[in-house]
């Protein structure tokens, strides 16, 4: 019996012959919600299109689990790039709720395609209007979300119609459904989905059975928690949704104000397996407008890099970012970018942020405590004293904007992302350069600053949010003086001469060569992840902590350089 496949948009502009030969050859069959289609690097050996559900598309990830490359929709078609390239699939598909999938093996496929020109006229234009989305941020949104309070004392339809009214500012349809579409038929909900941007399926934890088909409906699921209560464990169904299963899942954390939290922020993430985690607190119309655009794709990432004393830079890239009325609804950072991010995450005012770095590192050398070295130049107690200071016991998940900062892990070679525990522990494997200051040891990992492997950790933050990304990038400024390596004395002659506080050229030397081979190597990849960045023109050596405001000016030069430079269609993905 033939499949009809006429109501699918792809077929729209295929010749009625072409359209009845696909519908002769093709096989159709369900795939279970979080069944997988076809896996990373398995053979193309068919052309797949959606009929009715969702898929969603996986590729491993810079973050160390599998990164979200998009979803594709009813009438999309699966895997045909590659199948056209004749190359083993890019990514995993998994079906993110019950899917109808329609079969097209390769050589029908290619017999097809060669007889009826139409067939891949209207596949190129698909793959075009893909392409034109950027490689970086290709694949469709996720559309349905299901907003799932874990207590009964959520407001529950008030958040639900918060979140949707700060959609409508955005110019962003969104339509908020409870159980009352419990029954609905996929193809239903398909039609709902496609009448809005975004759809807001509610439910309790406290109604079971409703709150794990909305969960299996979505694309991705928001836990909405009270801060002074207490996560139940287990928390979700033993049997986890495709979304949870995959990691699409999200915790909300509702603070009211003068009540005290009950948990540490990082305990309802842990209990839910939470990929992120947001505050969302009373009367804060920034935090509503941050969630807002985090739903809508339309959040903004701010990456900062490593440079040492150049990273100064990124204080005045900041301010000139602010005054643009740019936000920053994510941010991570490496080495000294981790710490002026830290800054920016704890919402440190400018000055705040001024003051705080000049008392740090301008004030007095951290790096003063010299020694004659074993594993490191500096001992680093001064190092996990100023730290200690300014960022106190501040867990990464109260910070009230999702953080990260990377250090680089030489027992495997690879990068660590710190998303969660101590923020000062994971901002001091950051800055820990080889031979400067002593490695971080976390069980049988070394951990050293996160420059070493990855300066302008971009590739990170777009496995963090769908937004734009901009960042402040010091890697190509000019960090070493040469005239400070011809006939040097020796390291007591430079004690004599400088003492302790001025640090020896082989602290610039050591610092240099510590990211020379991302410099040269990913350097151009790390750039390519972001939308704007800004590079400062500086020649501040890397240990001249004393060229403090200058330094900053440079930053806030390229930034504003940065930002005059845009193209219409970046300002409007910024919200400029």
């Amino acid at each position: 019996m033939r499949l009809n496949l006429s109501f699918l948009n792809f077929f729209d502009h295929v010749g009625k012959a072409a359209l009845a030969a696909v519908e002769d050859e093709v096989e159709w069959f369900c795939l279970p919600a979080g069944s997988l289609l076809f896996a990373e690097n398995d053979p193309a050996d068919a052309f797949y299109l959606v009929r009715s559900g969702a898929l969603a598309a996986f590729r491993d990830g810079a973050m160390g689990r599998p990164n979200l490359i998009g979803y594709i929709r009813a009438g999309e078609p699966v895997g045909e790039m590659s199948l056209l390239e004749e190359r083993p699939h890019s990514a995993s598909v998994y079906a993110m709720r019950d899917s109808e999938i329609v079969r097209l093996p390769k050589a029908s496929f290619e017999r097809l395609t060669d007889k009826h020109p139409s067939l891949m006229r209207e596949l190129s234009k698909m793959m075009l209007r893909r392409l034109r989305t950027g490689p970086l941020r290709g694949g469709s949104e996720p559309r349905v979300f299901a907003l799932v309070s874990t207590s009964p004392t959520v407001d529950l339809d008030y958040r639900a119609h918060a979140l949707k009214d700060a959609m409508a500012e955005l110019g962003v349809t969104c339509a908020v459904a409870g159980d009352e579409c419990a029954d609905w038929p996929g193809t239903k909900l398909d039609e709902f989905e496609a009448s809005h941007d975004l759809v807001f399926l509610t439910a309790r934890l406290g109604d079971p059975q409703w709150a794990r088909r909305a969960m299996g409906r979505a694309d991705r699921v928001w836990l909405l928690a009270r801060a002074d209560a207490r996560p139940s464990l287990p928390l979700l169904p033993d049997d986890p949704t495709p979304a949870a299963k995959l990691k699409l899942l999200d915790v909300v954390l509702i603070h009211h104000q003068g009540v005290a939290r009950a948990v540490q922020p990082r305990e309802w993430a842990d209990a839910a397996g939470a990929t992120r985690l947001f505050h969302w607190r009373q009367g804060s119309t920034a935090d509503i407008s941050r969630l807002a655009r985090t739903l809508a794709g339309r959040s903004v990432g701010l990456v900062l890099s490593g440079g040492g004393a150049r990273a100064y830079a990124h204080i005045g890239a900041v301010r000139a970012f602010a005054e643009a009325g740019i936000p920053f609804d994510f941010i991570g950072g490496a080495s000294m970018g981790a710490i002026i991010g830290a800054g920016v995450g704890l919402e440190w005012s400018q000055e705040e942020l001024v003051d705080r770095v000049h008392e740090a590192f301008v004030a007095s050398n951290p790096l003063s405590d010299w020694r004659l070295p074993v594993v490191s130049l500096a001992a680093g107690n001064k190092v996990d004293a100023r730290l200690e200071r300014h960022f106190g016991d501040v867990d990464i998940a109260d910070m009230s904007r999702p953080f990260f900062c990377v250090s680089s892990n030489l027992s495997n070679g690879l990068p660590r992302v710190h998303r969660s525990g101590l923020l000062r522990a994971a901002l001091r494997a950051s800055i820990a350069l080889p031979g400067i200051l002593p490695p971080v040891v976390d069980g049988d990992d070394l951990l050293v600053d996160g420059a070493v492997f990855t300066n302008f950790p971009s590739e990170q933050m777009r496995a963090f949010h769908r937004g734009a990304n901009i960042g402040s990038d010091v890697t190509r400024a000019r960090g070493v003086d040469p005239a400070d390596f011809v006939d040097p004395p020796s390291f007591f002659g430079w004690v004599r001469r400088h003492g302790f506080g001025d640090p020896p050229p082989i602290a610039s030397l050591l610092m240099r060569a510590a990211t020379a081979g991302t410099m040269v190597s990913k350097h151009a990849e790390f750039l390519d992840a972001a939308d704007l960045v800004a590079l400062p023109e500086t020649d501040t050596d890397l240990r001249e902590w004393k060229r403090f405001h200058d330094t900053i000016e440079s930053g806030y030069d390229a930034a504003m350089r940065a930002v005059e430079a845009m193209d219409d269609e970046l300002r409007a993905r910024l919200g400029l």
